[in-house]
């Protein structure tokens, strides 16, 4: 199991930054391989499933995560959403905060709990580089897109 944590400012209102980063579908957008699903659609809310599939055909999976925590931000007060992976594949969470930043940006904070099933712990610190440069990128690209 590995864990790592992603920070990013944006030069975005804090519900600008929240709509970029929290529109499930945009994810399968910018992570290669990966389709994302929503149920039901939206808007979000405690009990949304997300389901992002990885990969190409028989090399697929599903990794299924349920919203546990929802809280869009305002203009001035912080936005913070938990997803809890409930896969066989891949276990662990997912949070992701908008807090207000230097000179009216929003600062990002991704953390996450990351275990893929199988996959013993000698290759944690491997999972960790590729997590943290595929949702840093992920991250990035999400920020930029409109």
């Amino acid at each position: 199991m590995v864990n790592f944590l992603l920070e990013r400012t944006a030069p975005l209102p804090l519900p600008e930054a929240w709509r970029r980063l929290t529109e499930w579908p945009r994810h399968g957008e910018v992570v290669p391989l990966t389709r994302v699903a929503v149920s039901p659609p939206p808007p979000t809310g405690v009990g949304t499933l997300v389901v992002a599939r990885s990969g190409l055909g028989p090399l697929s999976f599903d990794d299924p995560m349920e919203v546990t925590v929802w809280q869009p931000p305002t203009e001035d007060t912080p936005g913070r959403c938990r997803l809890e992976k409930r896969g066989r594949v891949v276990r662990g969470w997912a949070e992701i905060e908008v807090r207000p930043g230097p000179g009216g940006r929003s600062r990002i904070v991704w953390r996450e709990e990351l275990a893929v099933r199988w996959l013993p712990g000698l290759f944690d610190p491997l999972l960790r580089g590729a997590a943290v440069y595929v949702f840093g990128r992920a991250a990035n690209r999400l920020l930029r897109m409109e």
